[in-house]
């Protein structure tokens, strides 16, 4: 049932993705310049990647403004934003995903009787107004500097084309990334803090987190949006609002990927951090309203001619209406499942404080000190040591704040740090090991630790190894790589039996 609700933010990354694209690749494929399926191609795998590698930042701004805490109430938010988006897709505008998701926690706190973070509202809505300012400014700096590099170069126009036709298919892969990094908290930062994914170690290579699998679902998503049903909004945000030149094309995507980057990227907000700069707030603003800021930015260098104020003005009442449709649907909606399908759409205060009892997350402490000083110099590692990180990546990103360490390193640090709270009970092994997956010695084995309690992993995986061979991996060769392969699904098999906590991303960090 768990795994259902996340439908309603497939929906809205699907709805993300068909309204979205044309903010990525529409004045690109508008101008004829790139064709749409090669867009298409470029937008989704892009969008995949910084979905899943850069988009951790602005998930934590949401979280802030409305912790949505019950996987229904989830399912609702979702939907009644994509609802709310695929409406005004129907309509061929170009709507804000942002300020839909923010209408809709806005709806599950009213509904929840939830605190709203006023401050965090306020801060999301400053950054809404800055980033279309940022990117006119941005826009029309580029335009006027490219156009006036272009008269003094003399150009041929064929070789100028290619040169175009080439930076609009890079600034767009750059976009897309931007595009997943930012606005995947919106398709799925709600589903964070209930999550039902686990971190996962890929071929002993490199891990994945729980929130990385929430958000590569989510971005897959996008890309079939992407594909199905973009071409409509490419229209709108190419030809109907303003007629811009190839050249002008470019400069709107590259000022719009710009802007989105800023706002979402960890690495750059540490930069500053370690530079004694202010920082840029990581918050999820609207790549719609981004685009129409450079497209702004282009008409001002043009003196206001061409631009239709008409379009425009439809644009701006449907960022008006998008917001409030989606927290009145799901106030409804939230009711309807309350009261009609009996389902649980928030925690009550006492579930939440039964929750806070068991604290999870990372946490480097002695123990881990120790064991990791077996294989590496732990005297950097020691800086941030008794801290609960709330999850991998920004463990990481203190990492290399902090450290030399190097990436194969960051990792190892990571697994030995996440806390499991395992107790090893009899009760569960005797329902749920199953002697199909685990060999009979390695069952045996778990007799000898019956009610122990692990808070790391490794420290169960040590105990198995002390008592059985067949728990141990085996030197790295050819032949015996399956066999490793098979004994680190088992042990993350047995974690997932016996851990007694919520998953990582649960924990609030300090």
């Amino acid at each position: 049932m768990i795994y259902i609700y996340l439908i309603g933010g497939l929906f809205l990354g699907w709805s993300l993705g068909a309204n979205h694209a044309a903010n990525v690749f529409g004045t690109a494929v508008a101008s004829r310049m790139v064709r749409f399926k090669t867009a298409a191609s470029i937008c989704s795998l892009f969008v995949i990647l910084g979905a899943v590698f850069g988009g951790s930042g602005t998930s934590a701004t949401l979280e802030k403004l409305g912790a949505v805490n019950a996987m229904a109430g989830a399912f609702m938010v979702t939907l009644a934003t994509a609802l709310s988006v695929y409406w005004m897709t129907k309509l061929k505008l170009p709507v804000s995903t942002s300020q839909a998701i923010i209408g809709a926690i806005l709806g599950w706190n009213l509904f929840s009787g939830s605190v709203t973070d006023f401050r965090s509202l306020t801060r999301i809505v400053f950054s809404w107004g800055a980033s279309i300012l940022l990117t006119a400014l941005i826009s029309a700096f580029l335009y006027w500097l490219l156009r006036g590099v272009l008269k003094r170069s003399r150009i041929h126009l064929l070789t100028l084309d290619s040169y175009t036709r080439t930076g609009l298919i890079i600034v767009g892969a750059f976009g897309a990334y931007s595009l997943g990094a930012n606005n995947i908290a919106n398709v799925m930062g709600v589903f964070v803090a209930v999550t039902p994914f686990h971190d996962v170690t890929l071929a002993g290579l490199f891990t994945l987190t729980g929130v990385q699998q929430l958000f590569f679902l989510g971005a897959v998503a996008i890309a079939v949006g992407v594909f199905t049903y973009s071409r409509r909004v490419i229209q709108t945000v190419g030809n109907d609002l303003l007629k811009i030149s190839p050249l002008a094309a470019f400069v709107v995507v590259l000022a719009e990927s710009l802007v989105l980057f800023l706002f979402s990227s960890r690495t750059l907000e540490s930069w500053l951090l370690t530079h004694g700069l202010p920082t840029i707030p990581l918050v999820p603003i609207s790549s719609s309203q981004a685009v129409i800021g450079g497209i702004i930015g282009i008409s001002i260098v043009r003196r206001g001619r061409g631009i239709r104020y008409k379009v425009l003005g439809d644009i701006a009442l449907g960022w008006l209406a998008t917001p409030l449709l989606a927290g009145v649907v799901t106030f409804f909606g939230l009711f309807v499942l309350q009261n009609v399908f009996n389902q649980q759409v928030y925690l009550t205060a006492e579930q939440q404080a039964v929750q806070r009892q068991h604290p999870v997350g990372y946490l480097i402490d002695r123990h881990v000190l120790e064991h990791l000083g077996k294989e590496m110099d732990t005297s950097e590692i020691a800086r941030i040591r008794y801290r609960v990180i709330p999850e991998s990546s920004v463990l990481d990103d203190l990492l290399k704040s902090n450290t030399r360490l190097t990436r194969r390193q960051r990792q190892t640090v990571v697994r030995a740090s996440e806390v499991v709270d395992i107790v090893m009970d009899p009760r569960l092994r005797s329902r749920k090991v199953d002697a199909k997956k685990f060999s009979q010695g390695q069952i045996e084995a778990l007799l000898w630790i019956d009610m122990e309690k692990y808070t790391y992993g490794w420290q169960l995986f040590a105990a198995l190894e002390r008592i059985s061979d067949e728990w141990k991996p085996r030197p790295e060769t050819a032949a015996n790589r399956q066999f490793n392969l098979d004994l680190a699904a088992r042990r993350q098999l047995l974690v997932q039996i016996f851990r007694t906590s919520k998953p990582p991303d649960a924990v609030n960090g300090k």
